[in-house]
């Protein structure tokens, strides 16, 4: 695939099967706005003429004007750096890559994007963070109106209002020495050590049981500590988190592609129907929302949605070679995969190859590896499928009728408050139990608003989150027990796939999956 069609809106939206007529028109040949337009063609004439300035704002050195405008993913003038917007100014990263303190696959993220809302929803203490960038050269004449813009979670007087408390009640200024990226170490050692115990049984004796109490090994480290080391929420130190978060890939999932296709896509733009890949990837053999086409058979994916979960794992392995070979996972673009990040899932797939297929063979036989990796495989899937579909698939999070919700993903995705919109399209059940059985999953409002937190400060944060809704008068959503909210998820999907398909207000916010 070329670059120009890994970068098309088309692409970007078919890969989730769901472009109606309309959209897919808009969208067959993405428009830059009319300043990105006019740069554009500004540049043809004058590539060759100069090099782009760049800035050292610590000491204020002046800027040279220079011709304006290109392709800042290909144009050779910017591609040479390893940029990112964050509000509209475009800095290079380069020198800051080796230094990050969250660590460099981190930082990687932002590279090729508006990383404003990756930014301030990453840094509980953005003030702090925000100096930083003022240290790092910024790119003059830089074409900004080219690259889609990011919602500003630093714009929110909810979000702040949040933050502002869980700084001074829950971590009391603690957090400057990195308080609220520990406390999750106990949970670490119960889990691998779980996942280990089984593992050896496993080996000992490969069958449909022992697979299925070792996959529940591996969705126990996919709700937790893969998840919580890939946000860098595990620990102050970036190799603990990266190493939390390859045991993702040794449980069949990819680290790289989760941090782009969770991170950039889900988390940034969560129940937007056009550019969070959570919405639409299942389709068209799901319909989660119904803003997505409908057809005959949605109105039993209630009852045959059970026959699909369990091949969920198989599902992550065909898209993670996919996305490798395309460089483009659903919902992201891979603009700052490093070479060694595409090679710890070349190294994490054969090792989960051989730690699930190969030794098991080797040592019990084909057939007895078989219904072992069955076993693995469905039990994995059906767990993972189950807790993460109940968190933003129930009428609170995607209602079918008119209410704030609606309202609010009905706006820009830029101009949209989005504090509110992560608290609206979020639901919590349950409580401490659930949280340290899920990493925090279960309370999803508070994860949604703080990902780079450990999830064990989630429960004091509910509460501090669930009274600034209150006072605002903004819903805040919470289930007893996972059988509850799992039922309300049931009775939603039969919902959703009989309700007609509703009109999107926002064609031309499709431009953005141009470059997302």
């Amino acid at each position: 695939m070329n670059a120009t069609m890994q970068r098309s809106a088309v692409a970007g939206r078919t890969s989730g099967k769901v472009a109606t007529t309309a959209r897919a028109s808009s969208m067959a040949r993405p428009r830059l706005p009319i300043a990105g337009r006019v740069a554009r063609r500004s540049a043809v004439t004058v590539r060759a003429v100069a090099e782009p300035v760049v800035v050292d704002k610590a000491v204020e050195a002046p800027a040279k004007p220079v011709p304006s405008g290109g392709d800042p993913w290909e144009d050779e003038k910017w591609t040479k750096y390893k940029w990112t917007v964050y509000r509209g100014v475009a800095y290079d990263l380069t020198p800051y890559l080796d230094r990050h303190p969250g660590g460099r696959w981190l930082l990687n993220l932002a590279i090729g994007r508006d990383a404003t809302a990756l930014f301030e929803s990453y840094h509980l203490r953005p003030e702090v963070a925000a100096s930083m960038l003022k240290r790092l050269p910024v790119l003059a004449d830089f074409p900004v109106d080219a690259v889609p813009p990011s919602p500003r979670p630093n714009d929110s007087e909810l979000y702040n209002a949040i933050r502002e408390r869980v700084r001074k009640e829950v971590f009391k200024g603690t957090e400057i020495k990195g308080a609220h990226r520990s406390g999750s170490e106990g949970a670490a050692f119960a889990v691998l050590g779980y996942a280990a115990a089984m593992y050896a049984l496993y080996t000992y004796d490969a069958n449909p049981l022992t697979g299925a109490l070792l996959g529940l090994g591996g969705a126990w480290i996919g709700l937790t500590i893969q998840h919580c080391g890939n946000h860098g929420a595990m620990s102050t130190n970036p190799v603990v988190n990266n190493l939390m978060g390859l045991t993702n890939d040794l449980a069949g999932g990819s680290s790289l592609m989760w941090r782009y296709h969770h991170q950039v896509s889900h988390h940034i733009h969560c129940n937007d129907d056009a550019l969070d890949e959570d919405v639409f990837s299942a389709f068209p053999m799901l319909r989660f929302d119904d803003r997505l086409p409908k057809a005959w058979y949605h109105q039993f994916q209630h009852v045959y949605m059970w026959a699909l979960f369990p091949f969920l794992q198989l599902v992550f392995q065909i898209g993670d070679w996919q996305a490798l070979l395309t460089n483009r996972t659903v919902g992201a673009t891979l603009y700052g995969a490093s070479n060694f990040e595409r090679q710890t899932l070349i190294a994490g797939k054969l090792a989960h190859y051989f730690l699930l297929y190969g030794l098991p063979a080797f040592l019990h036989g084909p057939t007895a590896m078989l219904g072992g990796a069955a076993g693995y495989l469905f039990t994995q899937s059906i767990v993972l499928a189950a807790t993460f579909a109940v968190s933003h698939n129930v009428p609170e999070t995607k209602p079918l009728d008119p209410g704030p919700t609606r309202e609010n993903l009905d706006e820009s995705a830029v101009t949209r408050d989005w504090g509110v919109q992560q608290v609206l399209t979020s639901a919590n059940w349950g409580g401490v139990i659930g949280n340290f059985f899920t990493g925090g999953l279960n309370l999803q409002i508070e994860h949604h608003l703080f990902p780079a937190i450990s999830f064990m400060h989630y429960p004091a944060i509910s509460k501090i989150v669930a009274d600034e809704c209150k006072q605002r008068g903004i819903p805040y959503s919470h289930y007893d027990t996972l059988p509850e909210i799992l039922g309300r998820f049931v009775r939603y999907m039969k919902e959703v796939g009989a309700a007609p398909q509703k009109p999107v207000k926002r064609d031309g916010e499709m431009l953005m999956l141009s470059k997302f």
